[in-house]
């Protein structure tokens, strides 16, 4: 969620601050909600880094842009802004597309709205989305979930089902690009056994990929000028652990082994 602020411009300033290879944005683009001339102003601002580096980007509820019977396509300025390679991933739309990061096994998901999230913002928004979906994110060993919509940081642990459980994707919520709505300060309490870390706070994450097997997760809080490591943690791909990819168990408690599938 990063939009035109002065807090976009710092959280941009320290991602550019240290060399990466792909940088992912989790939907709420330009908050241009169909004023159209702040998709050119947020082109401007981020041009100097987006033509530098792959910038990959899945849509949010501010890019929608529909009201009946005025706007009845939705998406039409982010589809012509910010045109993915969805044909070249076999997708048929610009809305939802895959791509490969050299021979890394570490496997990411993009969504905007989160599935699981202990802020008091948007709670629910995503459930009817889990229900159809998180069962395929399981059986293919997603890694790790990265949701934007929610303005904190907010990290999970391995979840399928509302339950922890070790072959479960990792869930991220990092929506703290910099919006113009500013932060989503009230977390519940207490805190849940799912999160492991929450802060309502500016920041962007770094996701290291160090071999086939291994990558390590920091998120960077906006400190005015400066940028500070607030929570980190080294992720194992499901790949290699053998449980994992030996078995999938269903929500009955049945199980079966994954060269069946």
């Amino acid at each position: 969620d990063l939009r035109q602020t002065e807090w976009t411009r710092s959280t941009l300033a320290h991602v550019d601050s240290k060399d990466y290879d792909v940088f992912l944005l989790l939907g709420d683009l330009s908050y241009a909600d169909t004023h159209q001339k702040l998709w050119d102003s947020f082109g401007r601002l981020v041009e100097q880094y987006a033509n530098r580096r792959p910038w990959m980007a899945t849509e949010g509820n501010h890019e929608i842009e529909f009201f009946p019977w005025i706007r009845r396509h939705t998406f039409k300025a982010y589809n012509a802004c910010w045109l993915m390679p969805y044909k070249e991933s076999g997708s048929t739309s610009n809305l939802y597309y895959s791509f490969d990061i050299a021979s890394s096994h570490i496997v990411v998901v993009v969504v905007h709205v989160s599935w699981y999230n202990t802020n008091s913002a948007h709670k629910g928004e995503g459930e009817s989305m889990r229900k159809a979906m998180e069962e395929l994110l399981y059986k293919a060993r997603v890694d790790i979930v990265f949701v934007g919509h929610i303005h904190a940081y907010e990290r999970f642990t391995r979840i399928y089902d509302k339950k922890p459980n070790p072959c479960g994707p990792v869930y991220i919520t990092i929506g703290d690009g910099g919006n113009r709505e500013g932060l989503a300060l009230k977390f519940e309490g207490p805190t849940s056994e799912l999160s492991l870390y929450r802060e309502p706070s500016f920041g962007h994450g770094r996701l290291r990929v160090v071999d086939e097997s291994r990558a390590h997760w920091s998120w960077h809080r906006n400190n005015d000028s400066q940028s500070l490591v607030a929570d980190q943690v080294w992720l194992l791909s499901l790949t290699t652990i053998k449980p994992c990819w030996l078995t999938t168990v269903h929500k009955d408690g049945s199980y079966i082994k994954n060269d069946e599938l």
